[in-house]
Order: C-alpha cells, then structure tokens, then sequence
C-alpha cells in the first residue's frame, strides 16, 4: 500500500515536470574521457585497464556464486543505493541496478554527501539459498541493517535493522550452518588508548530472525595487527575459510595515505587470531609520491576465486590523483590477482607501484563498453534520454530521480525544487560521476527562467558546500549565464553575461587534470568561454574531505541565490 502510494506519488511528479514552463529540458547528455595513460598504455588482446570502476565507486565488496560474480559499493547520501553490478569473469561488467533502490529501503533525505550508507558487504548462504548486503546505513533512524533476496536480479527485501552499534559489517557463513557477524567498533569503556583506536567484533548471528544474538559480541582485534604500533582505523573485516583455517582480512590505517590491507589466521571463527608476519599484504604508502601514473590510498579488499578456480582475485578502493595530487575521480574500484598457493593470501604486486594493465584471466574476452558491458579506459557516453528508464549511472542526492525528472521525446524535464544545491536536503539535480582526471561533458538545455529565484544549468559538485554551479538565471528582464563557485560554503560568482535564450543553449564543462573551463554555445557550434580557466580544487576530497568524488549535474532550482554581477 505505502509503495502503490509511492508510485502515485512519482507519477504526479512527472505530469508536473511537464507541466512547468520554467521547467528545463535537457535534450542531450554527452560525456569524454581524456585521460594521458589510457592513451600511453593501449590495451594489447590479451590485457584490461584497473581501475575497473572509474570515478566514485568505492568500498568494493564481492560474491560469486556459481559462474556469477556480485560486486557491490557504497553510496553515501546519493539515491538509489548501492550500486551492484554483474560478471561472468571479472572483467566485464554490467550494472543490475540498486540494492536500495526505494523509500522504505534508503532514507538519506537529510545526510550529508559522505553519510548515508557505506561500506557494504554481499554474502550468499548455501545453507538457504539466499544473498546478503549487509552496511552501515546513518541515516532515517536505520544504522547497521541486513537485506537479502533469493535473485540479485530481482530486487531485495526490506531492511533488517541490526541491535550492534559500529560500522563495517560483514555475515560469514561457517560450513556447519552457523551464521556470524564481523563489523568495526570503538574499544570498551574508557579502554581507547589514543585517536583512531578500534577494535574488530564478533557476534553469532540468528538466521531466523535476521538479527545479532545478544550476549555473544566478543571483541577478535583490538587496535590492529599490533597494539604498539598504535595502529589507525582496523575497519571493512571480511571472514574467508580455507582448508580448515579461518582468515580475517581487514582495513588499517585510515582510508587515506596510510590505508592497507592485514591479514589474521584461527582455527575457530571466533577467534583467537594471529596476525600474518608479512602485513600489510597490499598496500602503496611506502612509495615514492612522485611516481608516474600514480595510485595511491589502496585498501578496503574483499576476496574471490577466479573464474577458471585456479587462482584468487582481490577488488579494492584506490584513488588516482591529478598532477596536483588532487582528488577529483574519488575512490574507484581496482582489482589484482591474489596468490594464495601458500599459508597467507598475497596480493601480486600490491605493495609496489601499481601498473595500469594486468593481463587477462585465461580464455576471458574483454567486453567493456560493448554489449551493455560498463565502458573502461578513454571512452564517450552519449544519452538523449528517450528510453523510459534512466540508466543505472544516473542517480539523485537525497532524493531518487523519479520524484524529480519526466523524459518524453524532447528529453529530459527536470521539476526543480525549493531547495539549491547547497541544502543539505534533496535537490533536484541528476548526477553523473566524473570518471576521468581530464574529460569534457556537454549538454543541450532549452529553459525559460520565470524570476531571479529560478537557475537551471549544469552543476560540478563534490559537496553540498564545495561546488560549481553553472547556469541560467533571470535579472530584471534579462537572462543572464552564471559560473558560481561555492567553496566552505561561501560563494562567489566567476563571471556573468547575458544570453540568448530564444533557442536551446549548449553548456559545457572541460577539464584537463584541475584546470577546469566552463563553455557555452547558442548556435550549436561555436563554444564561447565564461570565467577563464578555473581550479577544480573544491571539487577534491584532499580539500572538500569527505568520501565521495566529484559528479557532474544536470541541475535546476526554484530557490537560487546566485545572481549576477
């Protein structure tokens, strides 16, 4: 009943995106990759690019069942939740949707863009047939909450609020039946020894009524591979068994310069574990910070057997900054071969510097940006929004696209809201990621602003008080294009001018590394620039913080305060 109300809802919502004459549409969408080492190191037959996710899609955790292989991430406060996407053979991918993808699932309505939900972890239980994504939701009173499904094509049941407080939950399912979970938490009661120091939990897990069991947490690491050290953040656990063992692999270090990933061993899920004399078994901060081709920040991994059986794969978060050591493309998704013939699993070169090429599994073909397949490397992506679906890559912030956006044959109408991009609430902005150091994305916009209050444009976002907003406004009985730049929150406006509007309108944003430049077009053909060469600093998580990269928006508002100069 509440969804059918829902839906109702969402269909009123699109009659009066159409509705609205100061409503923009967006007939075109086109967005190039650019980037100098796609270019430098061209794929041979037998090879494929890492990252295999570019742009924002971090906290990678992966399942296989059968031939079929789920991976998952975070998704903070942007809407639907979670990603998830497919594969036959790690390489090629396809995303399925979203794991939260309604309402009564995903509650991010007022989080801010690095709260909401992360960390994320898929389990499948042979015992019962049926996948897990267990994460952190902070936000809408959830916590730490459990949704499975018999099909990850079909959809996930409602949250399963979880009674443990921490973060980074993860189920592991024992060959007898037994069912636990692993998740970071603080020390016991004034046990916290200095700034960052954790602890690894374990609790039995009901499965028949999708819950912790009470009593049973019990603390297997406490601070990290050794207390001395004062190690940061143990975090992300994930529990795998082998050959009668139990290994606990985690995060440590924080997720920035001093992220790896440590490697436990027992002979009982609960511990007592002993910490592998070779840790960190991947990691890059020991490297020179000057190198080529740079990737750095790499941990948060979860492990999986490849598809010939014959050896392991481990995907993990890593970042690739710009020439400014900037951190525009966010946390993406890498992948390396693990050799786990001995003891210990080992990631293969995971603690030099790492090469943008690895070479195929054997006899798998690469499919990307093919068939449906995600697209890899320098590549173009092209929408004129005439599907009735959305593709999966678009998504809202605190708000899910339906509530806001129609598309019919002239394209894409947006039904702006009474909040700007600066409200840490919904906003009425659909957002792509930007996957590429260097890349240029354009846009074709037809817009009638009503008043000052009324801006439609595009938007380079990296937060709600880090951001461009690019657009068109009225002033008095003029239409004015502005370029704002919002930076701590405070914002300034770049540059202004009047514009023709009497037909659609082209606007374009360019970036090599942090320059950024802001074009516009009212013939279609000749790009006219406005406020110079820009830095894209704000739209870096060194400068914003936070977790999340930068995106780029299709944006309008009915509550603007930016105006021209």
């Amino acid at each position: 009943m509440i969804m059918s109300l829902f839906m109702v809802l969402f269909a009123f919502s699109g009659l009066n995106a159409q509705g609205k004459k100061n409503a923009p549409v967006f007939s075109n969408f086109v967005y190039q990759g650019n980037d100098d080492v796609y270019k430098e190191f061209p794929l041979e037959e037998d090879e494929f690019y890492s990252p295999i996710l570019q742009g924002c899609y971090p906290d990678p955790a992966i399942i296989r069942q059968g031939d079929d292989y789920f991976m998952v991430h975070s998704s903070f406060a942007m809407a639907p939740g979670v990603p998830i996407f497919h594969s036959k053979d790690l390489v090629n991918w396809k995303q399925i949707g979203h794991v939260l993808d309604r309402p009564s699932q995903l509650q991010v309505q007022h989080s801010g863009i690095s709260a909401g939900v992360y960390a994320p972890a898929i389990k499948y239980n042979p015992h019962n047939e049926t996948f897990y994504m267990i994460t952190t939701q902070f936000a809408g009173d959830f916590g730490n909450i459990v949704v499975k499904t018999k099909d990850p094509f079909k959809g996930w049941s409602d949250p399963y609020k979880q009674k443990f407080n921490g973060i980074d939950p993860s189920l592991f399912f024992d060959d007898d039946g037994k069912a636990y979970v692993v998740h970071n938490d603080a020390p016991d009661p004034g046990k916290e020894l200095y700034q960052g120091h954790r602890v690894i939990k374990i609790w039995n897990y009901d499965l028949e009524n999708d819950q912790v069991v009470e009593g049973t947490d019990k603390i297997i690491v406490n601070g990290g591979v050794d207390l001395s050290d004062k190690p940061i953040w143990i975090e992300m656990p994930h529990i795998y068994k082998k050959n009668d063992k139990y290994y606990l692999m985690c995060a440590e270090g924080g997720t920035g310069g001093w992220h790896s990933e440590v490697v436990f061993i027992s002979d009982n899920p609960r511990g007592p574990y002993k910490p592998a004399p070779s840790n960190p078994i991947l990691s890059q901060r020991y490297l020179n910070p000057h190198r080529d081709n740079k990737v750095d920040w790499a941990g948060h991994a979860d492990l999986v057997k490849g598809p010939n059986n014959d050896k392991y794969y481990g995907v993990f978060l890593a970042i690739r900054p710009n020439e400014k050591n900037r951190v525009n493309t966010g946390r993406e998704t890498f992948i390396l071969p693990v050799d786990w013939s001995g003891k210990w699993p080992v990631f293969e070169n995971g603690l030099i510097p790492f090469e943008p090429k690895l070479k195929m599994p054997e006899g798998v073909e690469n499919k990307t940006g093919q068939e449906g397949y995600f697209p890899n490397g320098n590549f173009t992506y092209q929408e004129d929004f005439s599907s009735e679906k959305l593709d999966y890559r678009w998504v809202g912030v605190r708000a899910f696209p339906q509530e806001f956006v129609s598309t019919s044959k002239k394209g894409l109408t947006i039904t702006p809201f009474e909040e700007n991009i600066k409200a840490v609430a919904p906003v009425s902005s659909l957002f792509h990621r930007q996957m590429h150091k260097s890349f240029s994305a354009t846009t074709t916009m037809e817009y009638k602003p009503k008043s000052e209050e009324d801006l439609a444009g595009l938007t380079c976002y990296q937060s709600e008080n880090f951001n461009y907003v690019f657009g068109i406004t009225k002033k008095d009985k003029e239409y004015f294009l502005l370029l704002e730049r919002t930076e701590k929150g405070k914002s300034t406006i770049v540059a202004s001018t009047p514009v023709d509007i009497k037909k659609p309108i082209q606007l374009q944003v360019v970036a090599d590394n942090d320059d950024y430049r802001f074009n516009y077009s009212v013939d279609g053909q000749t790009f006219q620039n406005l406020g110079g060469t820009v830095s894209g600093d704000i739209l870096s998580t060194n400068v914003a913080g936070g977790f999340t990269g930068a995106m780029i928006g299709l944006y309008a508002t009915s509550a603007n305060d930016a105006h021209p100069e």
